[in-house]
């Protein structure tokens, strides 16, 4: 037996024979560090950066044609575990047909948790003070926090994180771990939202002593912000949205009202405050006079989908819409016509959906307004948002102006018009979604329907005109009723994981060349389609006379 070489850490020894121990078919398990004898700590500073990791295919292979890698750090690397998560996990590959497909939704599911969770306390610790943190006396950072980064970049996004936790929500009412870890993630967006409501991703939290980073980008926003706060600034209506969609999603699985702190009705306030200040027009509406927007936002840059026109201002929005102006799409890129579609209509179903939710709590007036401010952008929309197309009838469009300027495409990033069943606003049955859905998902209606021998999806102007977004197929998948069409969508994703996780991005000439090996909002995407399926339509991953398959 070959000796390492003197000075090598006995931690990375014991990596090693960890991945060799995988290598010879057997996957790695709680015992590997526990029989050995190595303090855990040290174990745990020796794991491999993920994002490193997750670019070698690392085994056992799975048994499918494909033979995927099994793609899971080793669980003493893993930033949270849950018996539950575990459980859903055997539960359901165990009754898969396809193995592959079995693969991916092992290293999938878990992903956000065994990955993303930088920092997590459950709230009975002391609060330690941060270098530097002042202390406001006002209850900040109080409570379970949680820190979900979106993967590869060390920074939280309202939106990805809230999409990386919604598969564990239904887990919530029956592991303590997922509970806390989720009540904690809803205190940490509502101290975000509080300190700097316009901007939509964040730094670690001030108590958890982790280094900011730096974006690496050259802005100029009002209102400011504190950089050691804010990772960056670009505000997106749906970012709001998906704070408060966080929240509804805790109560519609758990029926628990433990999340509505002071803390997090601050945030609710702050949320009104800003939708009150981006419903105002460019002109005044009496005098016709400009009037500047509360939020402006400039990048030194030479592409122009990530700076706004005319001064970081946007342009024009008409008065008397009903709608909330956007500055930015989801996919982080700016807007061309302020009124987005896709976020209006989930902020008028998040409103509507936390109304009902404060009502019960005792918060009647609270909730009237809430419930009203829905009612109007959902108005709003269907008045200013519905256009007519000689090819197609009556769609939604992407964007509009109020001026009856409009844009027609979609792009695969959440929320768009494709999801717009699943976030609760219509039916997918619903005339004017499915001529919607026809329009969107062809080349002819959609410049953004990228398609080629090797994949074709919904992509988007963020990575360019030959990659489509994994996302969109997963997207497709969950509001069709058509099972060769879901089944021709899981199988399309399926084809371009061939690392054992799902890509942000892939060039639908040759899947080689995709962007972002972790990208844990896809995989979080891709584990919804899996249990959306086996509960609407088990037969088609579990076989033929299978049962439905519910997580809560």
């Amino acid at each position: 037996m070959k000796l390492p070489p003197a000075g090598i850490p006995v931690v990375w020894i014991a990596l090693l024979c960890v991945r060799a121990l995988a290598a010879s078919g057997f996957p790695p398990g709680p015992q590997d560090i526990l029989d050995s004898g190595l303090d855990a700590d040290r174990y745990r500073a020796a794991c491999p950066e993920y994002q490193h990791y997750a670019v070698f295919p690392h085994r056992p292979l799975s048994d499918g044609p494909l033979s995927l890698p099994f793609q899971r750090p080793s669980p003493h690397c893993r930033t949270f575990t849950s018996p539950a998560v575990e459980e859903v996990i055997e539960d359901v590959t165990s009754r898969m047909k396809d193995k592959d497909l079995a693969r991916l939704f092992e290293n999938a599911f878990p992903n956000t948790l065994d990955t993303t969770v930088r920092w997590h306390v459950d709230g009975t610790q002391k609060k330690s003070k941060a270098k530097n943190q002042k202390v406001d006396g006002y209850g900040t950072w109080d409570g379970s926090q949680s820190f979900i980064v979106t993967g590869d970049i060390n920074a939280e996004w309202l939106r990805d994180s809230t999409n990386q936790l919604r598969q564990y929500q239904g887990l919530a009412s029956k592991d303590k771990k997922i509970e806390n870890l989720i009540l904690g993630a809803i205190n940490t967006q509502a101290e975000y939202v509080i300190e700097s409501p316009y901007c939509n991703a964040f730094q670690p939290p001030p108590p958890s002593n982790i280094q900011p980073a730096d974006n690496g980008q050259h802005d100029t926003v009002h209102p400011v912000y504190e950089q050691t706060r804010v990772f960056e600034c670009k505000y997106e209506l749906d970012s709001l949205a998906h704070f408060l969609a966080l929240g509804n999603q805790f109560y519609a699985s758990t029926k628990s009202t433990a999340f509505l702190s002071k803390r997090w009705y601050l945030a609710l306030e702050t949320v009104l405050a800003v939708l009150d200040e981006q419903s105002s027009p460019t002109f005044n509406a009496t005098t016709g006079k400009f009037q500047k927007n509360e939020y402006t936002f400039q990048r030194q840059t030479d592409v122009g989908t990530e700076t706004l026109p005319l001064g970081g201002v946007g342009n024009p929005l008409n008065a008397g819409t009903g709608l909330i102006r956007s500055a930015f799409r989801p996919s982080d890129d700016a807007t061309i016509l302020g009124f987005f579609i896709p976020a209006n209509a989930m902020i008028s179903v998040e409103l509507k959906r936390t109304a009902d939710i404060v009502k019960l709590a005792g918060k009647g007036a609270l909730a009237k307004v809430l419930a009203e401010r829905a009612e109007i952008i959902r108005k709003g929309v269907m008045a200013h948002g519905v256009v007519p197309h000689k090819r197609y009838g009556d769609v939604f469009a992407f964007e509009v102006d109020g001026y009856g300027s409009q844009i027609l495409m979609d792009d695969a990033n959440l929320p768009s018009l494709l999801a717009l069943p699943l976030m609760g606003f219509v039916e997918s049955s619903d005339g004017i979604y499915q001529n919607t859905r026809k329009m969107i998902l062809e080349k002819a209606g959609n410049p953004y329907y990228l398609s080629g021998k090797a994949f074709s999806a919904i992509g988007g102007p963020h990575i360019g005109l030959q990659h489509a977004w994994p996302m969109s197929r997963l997207v497709q998948a969950m509001t069709s009723d058509d099972d060769d069409e879901i089944l021709d969508s899981l199988e399309a994703v399926l084809k371009t994981s061939k690392l054992g996780l799902v890509h942000e991005s892939i060039n639908v000439e040759r899947v080689a060349d995709y962007t972002r090996s972790w990208f844990a909002w896809a995989n979080s995407v891709f584990a919804q389609t899996v249990l959306d399926i086996a509960a609407r339509k088990p037969h088609l991953i579990f076989g033929k006379g299978a049962e439905p398959y519910h997580i809560m």
